[in-house]
């Protein structure tokens, strides 16, 4: 038999249209190397390494058990990647199906890389974060002192290692000594990034952008209204990228923080933005699935920016219903022979037992099969949330709070899903 070489050959030489690529899942991680290839990973468990211009998949690498949240270009043309199976993974150049390392030691998903040098910082929802010395296999140090979750880690430009956590702190580790907390803001912070000059960039729940001095001094600018979920920096630091829930990247000029552009994609959160090597261009990856390049001097698509993958959606059956659902098909499809999907397929959802699709790699909490899905148990997760009603799921938190979408979502599943 040969059709498994011949389908990943197609796999991994298929183009992607125009200048943009498709993941089975939101695209939660970018990095893009020195030679300008491109690293894309999400909630799919895939990272697909594509050639310089990203209209070329080179490698489609499927390791990690669960989404993928973190990808660090490094020394050498290897590569860092992390995800909700709390282990870190460094992969060569030329990559085979398995990492060249694996560093372990974290209890729980790993949310943030960064690095320097020889050296590799994790920040994790264990409460801590780890700084690796490439050279060998265990940490060099181990950071705690966040009240809950790491979300972001970041290099400063003095070489201090500085942290972001769910309890709203901005830390930083001098080594030898205890920890500073540089700055409290009392939300959820999700993003860092390190600037010129020790100056670092953090972006949070409440949607503000804030640059916080080696000295305390801080400025601050509102960049949407949705929690910002995401930063990167110009090469040469002068401009900062933030993407957020709301759909949009706002791109800032980091000495005025003045607005240069807003790229406006399909209205879907964006998860991941990077630069490229040069400058010249911008990445961002996000709910839709796809990975899009922009021209970082104009603001514009290189390339057509279409609306999400959703052409397979039968509208006909209920077109409000199918609207809502939108948000749903960036990880599940409605036909059981569709693809591999971040998620499972929906086919015949209602009637069937949590966690009881052969051949799907559940969360812990959904193979307990202890939920039948019926109108009434969806409408339940929908209405209270995953994270309520399946604690421990790797289900993205979302609801559907305005009861005539809820209603709408649910006739169309119905009719979809026979």
């Amino acid at each position: 038999m040969r059709i498994l070489p011949i389908l990943l050959a197609l796999l991994l030489s298929a183009p992607a249209t125009g200048q943009e690529a498709v993941h089975g899942g939101p695209v939660r991680a970018l990095a893009v190397a020195p030679d300008g290839g491109v690293a894309s990973a999400g909630f799919d468990q895939a990272i697909i390494l594509w050639a310089p211009g990203g209209q070329q998949a080179r490698a489609v690498l499927r390791w990690h058990q669960g989404a993928v949240n973190a990808l660090a270009a490094l020394p050498g043309g290897m590569l860092a990647s992390s995800g909700e199976d709390g282990k870190v993974a460094l992969w060569p150049p030329n990559p085979g199906p398995a990492p060249l390392r694996v560093l372990t030691g974290h209890g729980g998903p790993v949310a943030g890389l960064a690095a320097a040098g020889g050296l590799l910082a994790s920040a994790s929802w264990d409460g801590t974060a780890r700084v690796w010395d490439l050279s060998g296999g265990a940490p060099v140090r181990v950071l705690e002192g966040h009240q809950g979750q790491v979300n972001a880690v970041a290099f400063r430009s003095d070489g201090l290692v500085a942290t972001a956590g769910f309890d709203g702190t901005l830390r930083a580790w001098p080594e030898g000594e205890a920890p500073l907390t540089l700055a409290e803001f009392g939300l959820p912070l999700n993003a860092l990034v390190a600037l010129p000059g020790g100056v670092l960039a953090v972006g949070g729940a409440e949607g503000e952008l804030r640059l916080v001095g080696p000295d305390g001094g801080m400025r601050a600018v509102q960049a949407g209204a949705r929690p910002i979920v995401a930063l990167a920096a110009s090469p040469d630091g002068a401009q900062i990228a933030a993407a957020g829930l709301g759909g949009s990247v706002t791109v800032w000029e980091v000495a005025s923080l003045r607005l240069r552009h807003t790229l406006e994609g399909p209205g879907l959160p964006v998860w991941s933005v990077a630069w490229s090597a040069d400058g010249a261009s911008l990445w961002t990856g996000g709910t839709d699935r796809r990975v899009r390049r922009w021209n970082a001097a104009t603001g514009r698509p290189m390339g057509p920016v279409e609306g999400p993958a959703t052409d397979d959606i039968p509208a006909g059956l209920h077109p409000q219903g199918a609207r809502v659902f939108r948000a749903c098909a960036a990880c599940h499809a409605l036909d059981a022979a569709a693809p591999p999907m971040a998620g499972p397929h929906l086919h015949g959802i209602f009637g069937r037992r949590m966690g009881a699709l052969p051949g799907y790699s559940y969360s812990e909490r959904l193979a307990r099969g202890d939920i039948t899905w019926t109108r009434e148990t969806v409408g339940d997760l929908f209405t209270r949330g995953p994270d309520v009603v399946t604690p421990g799921t790797r289900m993205p938190i979302q609801t559907v709070g305005n009861a005539e979408e809820l209603g709408a979502l649910l006739d169309f599943l119905e009719a979809a899903t026979r």
